[in-house]
């Protein structure tokens, strides 16, 4: 398998490291030209359709990784959808996209891949048109694609931008406090970064149906309220994690718009969060790592 995996950040990374390890050729395709070991390097705007179809020639797989900042979905995401569509069609190639849970809304739990989608806010509504473009894609037989959604994402890499990554974690190591959004001792579905990889693997190699969406099995489904207690008995630290008021987030979202989406979708931390992935269990062969093993390499990254 030949792939060109589009993005360099935390997902994109895992993703490309899980391929290599699997001894398949990798193109990372990035607006800075991002390098990692083993990979050939392109420089590339995903929404640029020239650009992109040179770059996935000889592609057997597109992986869309790439991520555009909360406030610009809207207007970002649907050219480059229809970009990827024409390199796909035009190489030959699969598209494997990786999603969230933003289009299920305020669903029943726990949100599985046959929940029905009825989008809370404007972020969902867009995830649930880009996946309808490729599914309606996929059912004509222009081209082959699937979904792999997850809920948030930890793991070594997850940064700041991700709800149990650098934010979370080191204020926690340091025996200090965490702040949150939402009720930190509501429970959420976490996916381990490496899971959603090996995932994503899985599905780009499925001889089964495409045309569908899969779900990334989930590490953990606790709340960071308890999270954060085990951190503290397992590695010997006293922090604690307590919620930012809502009124502070929607009054910083005025000024900020990225704040102004975090608020938004703010409803997936308020509530109860969950996810299961049975199906994809079943069915790709793929399972979470255990939490406690993915929790050690996760606290061993932020202490480095």
């Amino acid at each position: 398998m030949a792939v060109l995996v589009l993005g360099a950040g935390p997902v994109g990374s895992a993703v490309t490291r899980a391929f290599l390890d699997g001894g398949q050729d990798v193109t990372l395709g990035t607006r800075s030209g991002t390098t990692l070991p083993g990979t050939t390097a392109v420089r590339l705007d995903a929404a640029d359709a020239d650009t992109l179809t040179r770059a996935a020639a000889g592609r057997s797989t597109i992986v869309v990784c790439t991520n555009p900042p909360y406030h610009r979905w809207r207007t970002e995401w649907p050219p480059i959808v229809d970009a990827v569509l024409r390199a796909a069609r035009t190489a030959g190639a699969d598209i494997v996209l990786v999603g969230n849970l933003y289009s299920y809304g305020k669903a029943d739990m726990p949100i599985t891949e046959h929940t029905p989608e009825h989008p809370a806010e404007s972020k969902g509504v867009v995830r649930r048109d880009l996946w309808s473009t490729l599914r309606a894609a996929n059912d004509r037989g222009d081209v082959r694609a699937v979904e792999v959604r997850a809920s948030d994402y930890f793991g070594p890499g997850a940064t700041a931008d991700a709800h149990l990554g650098t934010r979370f974690f080191a204020p926690i190591l340091a025996s200090k406090r965490s702040t949150a959004i939402g009720d930190p001792a509501q429970p959420h579905s976490w996916a381990y970064l490496p899971d959603l990889a090996s995932t994503i693997v899985a599905a780009a190699g499925h001889a089964g149906d495409w045309g569908r969406i899969w779900l990334t099995p989930a590490a953990s489904n606790a709340s960071r309220t308890e999270i954060c207690r085990q951190v503290n008995e397992r590695y010997g630290v006293n922090g604690s994690v307590s919620g930012l008021p809502g009124w502070l987030v929607r009054g910083l979202g005025m000024v900020n718009p990225v704040l102004n989406e975090i608020a938004a979708s703010s409803y997936q931390f308020r509530m109860p969060f969950l996810s299961d992935a049975t199906g994809t269990e079943r069915e790709l062969g793929v399972t979470a790592t255990p939490w406690e093993t993915a929790l050690d390499a996760t606290v061993s990254y932020f202490r480095r």
